[in-house]
């Protein structure tokens, strides 16, 4: 099997990539490089560009007419970036994605894996939700990830093409193999902001208190990159059997996390537990953009993917922490990207 993995050389879609080529899946890398790291791409093949170049698209179609799907993990993800750029954001995770769609359709694609998030979900009383949970995204990033959603919803409708939308919690860790992980210098999630105060010796920042969980701080479902990168394996090797002809399915939404919340405060107490100290914090407001958060619940992924999240919390920190160390020595460490 051939998949064309847009958005391969970030963290997540080059972990993708490396899971496909460890179970005997080609994967064709589609990254512009603006947050991807092309040492991400070594060994594979590699087309530099934008999703919505259009003859770039038929040019890879051209050289590899057995592409049997498609992964498209190409956005931009940060939230507090989004609120102050809303409109790249718009541009670039709604507008783009509405042209490689086109480009796909037009040359014979007809397998279709997007990159969704859970953060377009509404807050419930005990913060767990399923794939049939009300959706309230709070912030540009979320909204683009919940607007095109809508989009793909229509699109499948025609039976043109199947699509199964991965709504992702929080991923952390990196490959076990230490292939790739993490590339932006300055993270914005929780874990990679404790690792960067851990590194620099500083305070870390517990970004809103006030919020209605056990603990007053956000909570999150914590998944390891590679359990998500597995979970996309199952996906292409089950693909045709989530879109059943009676009832007719042409739109498939699967949640991945691992069913457990973690508050932050759980999350610095997991940090310490690893690391064998403390890491001192501060209380902060909310960040523009900042919701509780949520856990998954429900068996959805178990049920269609035979997919099950192994690794815990604690090795997710761990290989982060792992990752961390080796990048400097990949990327350097005055690399901003």
């Amino acid at each position: 099997m051939k998949v064309l993995i847009a958005g391969g050389a970030g963290f997540i879609g080059s972990t993708i990539a490396s899971a496909c080529l460890d179970e005997g899946i080609e994967p064709i890398i589609l990254d512009n490089l603006v947050t991807g790291r092309k040492e991400f791409t070594a060994g594979r093949v590699f087309f530099e560009g934008d999703i919505a170049d259009g003859d770039l698209i038929d040019e890879i179609f051209a050289a590899h007419s057995d592409i049997e799907a498609v992964v498209d993990c190409a956005a931009l993800i940060v939230v507090p970036e989004s609120v102050a750029e809303p409109l790249r954001y718009y541009t670039e995770n709604v507008a783009k994605g509405i042209a490689f769609l086109g480009h796909l359709a037009r040359n014979g694609c007809r397998r279709l894996i997007f990159s969704s998030s859970a953060s377009i979900y509404a807050t419930g009383a005990d913060f767990a939700v399923d794939e049939d949970s009300a959706l309230d995204p709070l912030s540009p990033y979320a909204r683009t990830k919940a607007l095109f959603e809508t989009a793909l919803e229509d699109i499948s409708s025609t039976g043109e093409m199947n699509i199964a939308s991965l709504r992702y919690f929080n991923p952390v860790g990196a490959d076990p193999k230490m292939r790739s992980g993490l590339q932006v210098r300055r993270p914005t999630h929780a874990l990679g902001k404790m690792i960067e105060a851990y590194r620099l010796g500083e305070t870390f920042q517990i970004t809103g208190v006030d919020w209605l969980t056990r603990d007053g701080s956000g909570i999150r479902d914590y998944i390891h990159v590679w359990d998500l990168a597995r979970a996309h394996v199952q996906t292409l090797r089950r693909f045709d059997s989530l879109f059943p002809s009676e009832p007719r399915t042409t739109y498939q939404v699967i949640n991945l996390g691992t069913g457990t919340g973690t508050t932050v405060r759980e999350l610095l107490g997991a940090f310490a537990t690893v690391t064998g100290a403390p890491l001192p914090s501060v209380e902060t407001e909310r960040r523009p953009g900042d919701n509780a958060g949520a856990f998954s619940r429900g068996e959805r992924a178990a049920k269609l993917l035979d997919w099950r999240p192994q690794h815990s919390l604690e090795v997710g920190i761990r290989d982060s922490l792992t990752w961390f160390e080796k990048r400097d020595s990949i990327i350097g460490p005055d690399d901003q990207a």
